[in-house]
């Protein structure tokens, strides 16, 4: 299978995956759930179009890595903490603790920070607390599970997404040699 092909299936998973939320929306739900589910899958997707429209390959395989580490230790946490007192949500529902949706759409937002500057992530952000606002308000989580997905997402990028104009040296360990390799992107 072709490189591009393949890239394109990867994406159409993605973004299938990141569209399950809004897909799970009720009609009992009102057109604040209806915004949360919107965002929490519009804010990553634009860092993937921001990404594959400017040709920034490094940026895809980095959105990519960003999303996919963030989304499984969410779920582990997800299930992990389900039978305690931490997974009930304040209207009784489970799987409350730490908020996927809170989690995804701060992925997105740290990612378009992180990689294309302030331009681009202060909007994600205020876009990221709207979700967490309504999120609680709505009482679908308690404050505790909105910020603990929104540092765990904000940690996972900063370790998994660079600028793109990024400046790099690191340690290079082989067989018969030791030294510094310095790595600039433009």
């Amino acid at each position: 299978m072709s490189s591009s092909m393949t890239r394109c299936l990867l994406v159409c998973l993605m973004i299938t995956a990141l569209c399950l939320p809004a897909a799970t929306a009720t009609a009992g739900n009102g057109p604040d759930i209806l915004a949360t589910d919107i965002l929490t899958a519009v804010v990553p997707l634009t860092g993937l179009a921001v990404a594959y429209f400017t040709d920034d390959t490094e940026g895809q395989k980095q959105w990519l890595r960003n999303i996919g580490v963030n989304q499984v230790l969410t779920s582990a946490l997800r299930l992990g903490f389900n039978e305690t007192s931490l997974g009930e949500r304040p209207n009784g529902g489970s799987y409350g603790f730490p908020s996927g949706h809170v989690a995804v759409v701060t992925a997105g937002a740290t990612f378009l920070g992180q990689r294309y500057g302030w331009k681009w992530g202060i909007p994600a952000y205020l876009a990221a607390a709207s979700v967490a606002y309504i999120r609680v308000n709505e009482d679908k989580h308690h404050w505790r599970d909105v910020i603990s997905a929104g540092a765990l997402a904000y940690g996972v990028a900063l370790l998994t997404v660079t600028p793109e104009n990024a400046t790099c040296l690191a340690p290079v360990i082989g067989p018969d040699f030791l030294g510094l390799r310095w790595q600039r992107s433009f």
